[in-house]
């Protein structure tokens, strides 16, 4: 069994997401930039994952670059999973090198069956200033993430040019104070199935909050997303839209429940398996 999960604002956060106070002696450093902490875990949450049973192999699916990943220092020092995907999808790491096949053929499929990066870009530059735009990065050579002050966003705008580049083989995510602008074929569902398929092992587990993360979800045969985020979000805008089981609490301790149901759901397994 693999469980493959999301990481930030999903086993870890902000001190902007994280919905507790910062001396919680629950909580606990995750990541540092230039000497400051910028993202934490639970205590428990990473007692849970360093209890996963050797049945069970834990994959971190990010949209995070790969320099990004490996600034959370508690991946290579507490945590040490064989697999681990970044950029969205578009990078597999095994033992913390990159896939090259993986990469190489992933930039085949987005310049057979995506827009350009420079045409998506376009379709949002009439609405873009300083005003609500503060950084913008081209994140491995794959798709965009804009710094926004999410309050002075103008929404409607950008959703409806959120639906016009879906024509372009693109899609768009709000999460926070970023905007991700990605193309659809770099995706976690696909890098996951190929982690899946190399290990040889069918059975999924996954978690996420975002829209970028509803294509594992639905492809696990076991899913869970934390009470906040944006799939929660369009959750209870449409509940037809996201189906799934939910967190009862949101924050960084959602997480410890989100680990709670990986670990119930192996024991079910198991415990059917010995009464055969």
């Amino acid at each position: 069994m693999i469980y493959a999960s999301d990481l930030d604002q999903t086993l870890i956060y902000s001190t902007r997401s994280m919905g507790a106070p910062l001396d919680s002696h629950d909580i606990l450093p995750a990541e540092s930039v230039n000497g400051k902490i910028v993202s934490y875990m639970s205590r428990r949450t990473l007692s849970l994952l360093q209890s996963l049973p050797p049945g069970m192999g834990f994959v971190p699916v990010t949209t995070r670059t790969i320099a990004q990943y490996e600034r959370i220092h508690l991946f290579r020092d507490h945590v040490v999973p064989a697999y681990a995907v970044t950029s969205n999808g578009g990078n597999i790491l095994l033992h913390g090198q990159v896939d090259e096949e993986w990469r190489a053929m992933i930039r085949e499929k987005v310049s057979a069956l995506a827009a350009d990066a420079v045409e998506a870009r376009s379709y949002f530059e009439p609405l873009m200033n300083d005003q609500w735009v503060v950084g913008e990065r081209f994140c491995d050579e794959l798709f965009y993430a804009f710094v926004i002050q999410r309050d002075l966003m103008p929404l409607e705008a950008v959703m409806e040019k959120a639906e016009q580049v879906k024509a372009l083989g693109w899609e768009v995510s709000i999460q926070g104070r970023k905007i991700y602008l990605v193309p659809s074929v770099v995706n976690k569902a696909d890098a996951v199935n190929e982690v899946r398929r190399r290990l040889g092992i069918n059975e999924l587990i996954a978690s996420g909050d975002s829209i970028l993360d509803q294509c594992l979800l639905e492809l696990a045969d076991y899913a869970i997303a934390p009470s906040h985020g944006e799939l929660f979000r369009e959750k209870q805008r449409n509940p037809g839209a996201v189906t799934g089981r939910f967190t009862a609490g949101s924050g960084i301790f959602a997480a410890d429940e989100i680990l709670d149901y990986v670990h119930s759901v192996y024991q079910t397994k198991e415990a059917v398996k010995g009464s055969l």
